[in-house]
């Protein structure tokens, strides 16, 4: 009983502490109040800057074509972006040490490529050329969008495929299936892989000494419409990728099944296959075809497209004002892109399906800094926080970058104002463009900011 009664006690005393404590604090907070400024110290400004606010039109020349996530082909002549060209060339890895068995005959050999995904339309035919690769192709070299392909293959034809793309949605799963391009190659390819030597097919690097590969040319299409494909060139976990494949006999399978029968050996694209795309794009009688890599007129649309295609250069005037200002802290800073809807009919532009209509714009498109040396980097708000710093399409077709601390930089003078360039972010995997409206529409570019200003 003795002991409860000091437990009391002891509560009593602490709770008459804490009472204590929160009166001497509220007493504190309440120190100086009367000597302080009746108006509210800070106050939270909006301002939207256009008119200091360009945008100009330049070619997109340094785009990485080897290996990319998803590999191209094909032509597509743009109502509004002209006519581009993708070619592709690839290596073809052994699986396995070929046993042709006693006598091997080749029968026929195809080439396959898987596509699920294209850009442009379903009526163009299109007309694709196969030829055997020289020189090598390097894995571990950079090639970009000008390489010329052409010059590393050889002149004899090995097969040609026309055809008229095709586009299979699965309604279970909402998502488009894969398409086979069938391409029947000459009989001497196969008979030439059916007698080489054991020792030139001991392992993949010796192998791809003797058969280096193969070039895939597209025909440039004449008329309006065509296609680029996205092909699923290599093989994953799921997928066993676009292949080679020879169909051959021997003295074992003739004796069993009259010559009716083939084996089959494949030849595959892994991840570890040398994989090159060239582009080409023709922009003759475009519309912005005489403002192309100049800085002088302020175009009232903002062109963007893919695979080393064309780049909007983006430059903000006049923020030296800031600079001079006092007693202000900038809380947001938003550089806004309105897609221009009348080159579409957006109506499922978000949608997960992989084609859900022609011309379907980028999902994510990026903003990159100039350095004084005209070099392209990311801004310090991506390196941040990717996700804040935003370029995703968004509903109501607008695209929206945080350059909260790339702009404070600027003001702080720790980096220069020297523009900024817009692209695709995958610029190697798709042929997406887009087509925005420029700082002179009403509804065009503009950048929003956000700022306390302190009354001191």
């Amino acid at each position: 009983m003795k002991n409860n009664k000091k437990y009391y006690l002891r509560l009593l005393i602490g709770f008459v502490v804490i009472l204590v404590t929160i009166w001497s604090c509220k007493r504190q907070s309440d120190f100086g109040l009367d000597i302080l400024p009746k108006d509210d110290l800070i106050s939270i400004n909006n301002v939207v800057i256009k008119d200091d606010v360009s945008s100009f039109i330049f070619i997109d020349d340094s785009v990485r074509t080897d290996e990319p996530a998803k590999s191209l082909l094909g032509s597509f002549n743009d109502p509004v972006f002209g006519t581009s060209t993708i070619d592709f060339a690839a290596q073809f890895r052994l699986q396995l040490f070929p046993d042709y068995g006693v006598n091997p005959t080749a029968d026929s050999i195809n080439l396959y490529l898987y596509y699920r995904v294209i850009y442009g339309d379903t009526l163009t035919t299109q007309k694709i050329r196969v030829f055997e690769l020289e020189s090598p192709l390097d894995i571990d070299a950079d090639y970009y969008q000008d390489v010329n392909l052409k010059s590393l293959a050889s002149n004899k034809l090995l097969g040609e495929l026309d055809f008229t793309p095709t586009v299979s949605l699965d309604t279970l799963y909402s998502d488009t299936l894969y398409q086979l391009l069938t391409i029947p190659l000459d009989i001497s390819l196969a008979e030439r892989l059916i007698v080489a030597d054991s020792l030139q097919m001991i392992n993949n690097d010796v192998f791809l000494e003797y058969f280096k590969g193969l070039y895939i040319e597209t025909e440039k299409v004449s008329e309006e419409g065509g296609v680029i494909l996205t092909l699923d060139a290599a093989s994953g976990s799921d997928f066993q990728g676009s292949a080679l494949v020879l169909y051959y006999n021997n003295d074992e399978l003739r004796e069993i099944s009259d010559g009716d029968s083939s084996f089959v050996m494949p030849f595959v694209i892994t991840d570890y296959s040398a994989r090159v795309n060239s582009y080409s794009h023709d922009y003759s009688n475009t519309a912005f075809e005489d403002h192309l890599n100049q800085d002088v007129n302020n175009d009232s649309l903002i062109y963007v497209q893919a695979t080393g295609g064309l780049k909007s250069k983006i430059l903000i005037d006049d923020l030296t004002s800031w600079k001079d200002s006092v007693n202000f802290a900038i809380n947001k800073a938003e550089l806004v892109f309105q897609v221009d809807t009348l080159e579409f009919e957006p109506t499922s532009i978000l949608e997960v399906a992989p084609f859900p209509f022609n011309f379907a714009p980028p999902q994510q498109l990026l903003l990159t800094i100039i350095d004084e040396n005209g070099k392209e980097f990311l801004p310090i708000d991506y390196v941040f926080n990717p996700i804040s710093y935003g370029g995703y399409l968004e509903i109501g077709y607008v695209y929206r970058f945080n350059i909260t601390q790339h702009l404070q930089e600027i003001i702080e003078g720790s980096v220069g104002n020297h523009g900024f360039f817009l692209t695709p972010a995958n610029k190697n995997s798709e042929a997406k463009r887009v087509i925005l409206k420029g700082s002179t529409s009403e509804t065009g570019i503009k950048l929003i900011i956000t700022y306390s200003k302190f009354s001191i």
